[in-house]
């Protein structure tokens, strides 16, 4: 974390310098950057999120009042990552057919789920999508990057009765506030708890421990695409179960 003195930081009549922040907070962004990237596919240019993320932290400089009640670095890192995703929501960096090839994972596997009674492994979901194991995993290595919530997951012209529109109701409110706030966390919570145990320990380890592929890889003792895989496979698991949640009104 970056550390700056209120004597670095502000003037003599305490008003912040606005300046001094930017400079002083401008590698905080570099950061937050590549920290996100490695979530996402080649194809985002680290270079695009840097520059959105520097609006952002403009933003966190003027909107900032030494009264705010918070660290100035937490309330940047807010604005800065709110940037970022701003600018990756508007750029459209996944496809629309790889998508499309998701949902079509998180049907198969919602159907089996209903028949099975547990989660289907790999081989099944394959034969139920009708295409070869080595052709589905080629989807979830395409797949990397699937997020558990798209903007559009709010409104979706496909899906009229979306499993997000159940968790978040009222639409005058801030979508992200009103899903951590209402059932969605706990829905979450239950679906992460729900999963095969060996796509539960690299959902803790990519995201309670902030580790990488590569680096999961070697934990678990497999290569960094066949971590990719799975990391794809949990998300597409856990959009399934929350969407079936919704569905059968349990959340």
């Amino acid at each position: 974390m970056l550390r700056s003195t209120k004597e670095d930081m502000y003037t003599a009549t305490g008003r912040a310098d606005k300046n001094d922040l930017l400079k002083a907070h401008a590698p905080l962004v570099k950061k937050l950057a590549h920290q996100m990237m490695a979530k996402l596919p080649p194809s985002v240019d680290v270079d695009d999120l840097i520059q959105a993320g520097m609006i952002g932290l403009l933003d966190a400089v003027n909107r900032y009042e030494d009264n705010h009640g918070a660290q100035f670095e937490t309330y940047a890192v807010q604005r800065i990552r709110g940037a970022m995703l701003d600018e990756l929501r508007n750029s459209d960096w996944l496809p629309r057919s790889i998508r499309q090839n998701m949902r079509k994972i998180e049907t198969a596997m919602n159907n089996l789920q209903q028949r099975l009674g547990r989660a289907p492994k790999e081989a099944e979901i394959a034969k139920e999508m009708k295409v070869s194991l080595e052709d589905y995993q080629e989807m979830l290595n395409d797949g990397i990057g699937h997020q558990l919530v798209y903007y559009e997951d709010f409104h979706d012209k496909e899906d009229s009765d979306h499993f997000l529109d159940r968790f978040c109701i009222d639409e005058q409110s801030d979508p992200l506030q009103s899903l951590l706030a209402g059932g969605f966390r706990q829905a979450v919570i239950q679906a992460i708890e729900a999963l095969p145990e060996r796509e539960k320990i690299l959902m803790g380890l990519y995201y309670e421990q902030e580790m990488n592929l590569k680096e999961i890889g070697a934990v678990m003792g497999v290569s960094e695409s066949r971590v990719s895989q799975l990391h794809s496979q949990a998300i597409a698991r856990l959009r399934s179960k929350l969407r079936e949640k919704a569905w059968t009104g349990l959340a």
